[in-house]
């Protein structure tokens, strides 16, 4: 069953313009001009079809993966409030994880609250991209403007000043 992941990847709202979801994989090109690349997976349990994290790797086109890092669900507060209203304990298969299967209508990660994940992730990629969070912001917010705004009037050079 599909989980969804470009739903999710919106969900999360990160502001990198050049990206694309590939299957269940996250691409992106923080940095346009350079070789390093961001790439998001799903983290697998030990029990099938389950996920409990995002593996979160900067890849470069010749070396491969440079780094990487675990962002578990359960750390991040992701599931916090579902499981807490379904009453989930802690080393349950469904606490802080979701998997494929899921009602009609609804994304098996329902009921995620993805802003502690996009926190850990604005915080790893700013070591390998600094400033790339905030350009891809302002580029973002920038392109949000449906009108243009008239610039403010320029004084007539070569004006005389009053003494």
């Amino acid at each position: 069953m599909s989980l969804h992941a470009p739903e999710f990847f919106t969900e999360l709202c990160l502001p990198f313009h050049d990206h694309a979801v590939v299957g269940n994989t996250y691409y992106a090109a923080p940095v346009p001009g350079t070789p390093l690349r961001l790439r998001i997976d799903f983290t697998r349990t030990i029990h099938a079809d389950t996920y409990g994290g995002l593996r979160v790797a900067v890849v470069h086109p010749d070396r491969g993966e440079i780094d990487a890092v675990a962002l578990s669900f359960v750390d991040h507060g992701t599931f916090h409030r579902r499981d807490e209203a379904t009453n989930t304990r802690p080393n349950t298969k469904q606490y802080g994880t979701f998997d494929t299967y899921h009602r009609p209508g609804r994304p098996p990660w329902d009921g995620a609250v993805t802003t502690g994940l996009r926190d850990a992730i604005e915080k790893y990629t700013a070591v390998w991209f600094p400033g790339a969070w905030a350009a891809s912001a302002s580029k973002r917010a920038a392109g949000r403007t449906s009108r243009s705004t008239p610039a403010p009037p320029v004084a007539p050079t070569g004006a005389a000043r009053s003494r």
